[in-house]
């Protein structure tokens, strides 16, 4: 066996860069970025107005509360129109949320604070107020990086593609990635099992997994625990797919026959399991560029796998440079088990502040994790955790 460091280290390093596209910024979303983008313009691009109100100058506004101050209206300037008139002494402009300021202007007086004293005429007497002005370029300059290289294409960003004109960014293509699952005891989920046979859980579970992510998932169905129909349905995935995922057949079993039939496509075997738990009998191999993993036929440990390794490996392929974010929160209650002689990860829920293991009952219980919020990871040869200690929570 081999660490999960090891392990994660090991699968970071057989990746290869995808190629790049440039797509429409409206498909856009959930992409990754393959180049930087720059502003062409500065944002805000002019001196603008924060609220509705009256755009004036602020040493006219000695003692408002006490000396109300009295200012003529010399034009109106709604959003999109260039100011004509210049703001001197004893003057102000009509100007609403978003209107380019005035020269000679440089506050704005909140519209409720304002009554008409005539026709042209307004009364202030608010507090002393704030400048309310969206200085040009407070937020972005022209020549700034607004989202890095490596960044994945969030909803918030496509609104900063649009204000620099990005709108057809350069991505990184997305890998394709082929789900095998092995087994005659498999069925498929429209079907009821018979006697001694179970539904497909793990590959709907795998495809629900790889859409979460940018890549694009496609089933390949089941094949039956022949070496012959396993090692076509192998070679067909690998023609197809960048990314070969196989559940089950990986382990001890007579009928476990991946690790060989993997070998005969012309896989090479990086390593064969890894010191975790769930998820030890995992393989990982690779042909060419193009890469394979064994996950385990129990759900609750291909769930497993796939988050710590195979979602870290997509990602890379694409070029991604972030990181997902760990939530340190305490435990709220003691927790320990036996063996340690594998890094556990742990389902648990967040209430309240803290972390609370979920009832979890072995691999084979992935109804456990409809109501965890995240894992946690125990060490090798740690065998407890007590309640108030901070622990790392990885969301899923």
């Amino acid at each position: 066996m081999i660490t999960f460091e090891e392990a994660l280290k090991t699968v970071l390093a057989n990746v290869t860069l995808h190629a790049t596209e440039r797509i429409p910024m409206i498909d856009a979303p959930g992409r990754v970025l393959a180049e930087d983008i720059y502003s062409d313009i500065d944002m805000p691009p002019f001196n603008k107005s924060a609220v509705d109100g009256f755009a004036c100058r602020s040493g006219d506004l000695n003692n408002p509360e006490t000396d109300p101050v009295f200012l003529k209206v010399i034009e109106t300037i709604p959003a999109g129109k260039i100011p004509e008139r210049y703001v001197s002494s004893g003057q102000c402009s009509r100007i609403m949320t978003g209107g380019m300021i005035p020269e000679g202007a440089d506050c704005v007086i909140m519209v409720e604070y304002t009554t008409m004293s005539d026709e042209d005429v307004i009364k202030y007497s608010g507090p002393k107020t704030a400048v309310n002005i969206c200085k040009q370029g407070e937020d972005i300059r022209n020549g700034d990086i607004v989202l890095k290289k490596g960044s994945v294409i969030r909803p918030a960003r496509i609104a900063t593609l649009a204000t620099v004109g990005a709108v057809n960014p350069l991505v990184s293509k997305r890998p394709k990635v082929g789900i095998l699952s092995t087994g005659d005891e498999l069925v498929e989920p429209g079907n009821k099992p018979g006697i001694s046979k179970i539904r497909n859980s793990n590959a709907m579970q795998l495809l629900a997994q790889v859409k979460s992510t940018p890549a694009l998932p496609g089933y390949l169905g089941i094949s039956g625990d022949s070496k012959e129909q396993l090692l076509s349905m192998i070679s067909n995935g690998l023609e197809k797919n960048d990314v070969l995922l196989i559940t089950g057949g990986i382990s001890m079993g007579v009928f476990d026959y991946v690790p060989a039939v993997m070998m005969a496509a012309g896989i090479e075997i990086i390593f064969k399991s890894i010191a975790i738990q769930p998820g030890r009998p995992t393989l990982f191999g690779k042909k060419d560029n193009k890469l394979v993993f064994g996950l385990p036929g129990n759900p609750v440990s291909s769930f497993i796998v796939f988050e710590i390794l195979v979602r870290p490996m997509l990602l890379a392929a694409m070029g991604y440079t972030g990181h997902d974010p760990l939530i340190i929160l305490p435990m709220g209650v003691d927790y320990s088990r036996y063996k340690s002689e594998r890094q556990s990860l742990i389902p648990v829920r967040i209430e309240n502040g803290a972390v609370f293991p979920v009832e979890y009952h072995g691999s084979a219980h992935i109804n456990a994790y409809t109501s965890a919020h995240g894992i946690i990871f125990m060490k090798i040869g740690e065998t407890e955790i007590r309640k108030g200690t901070p622990v790392h929570v990885r969301c899923i």
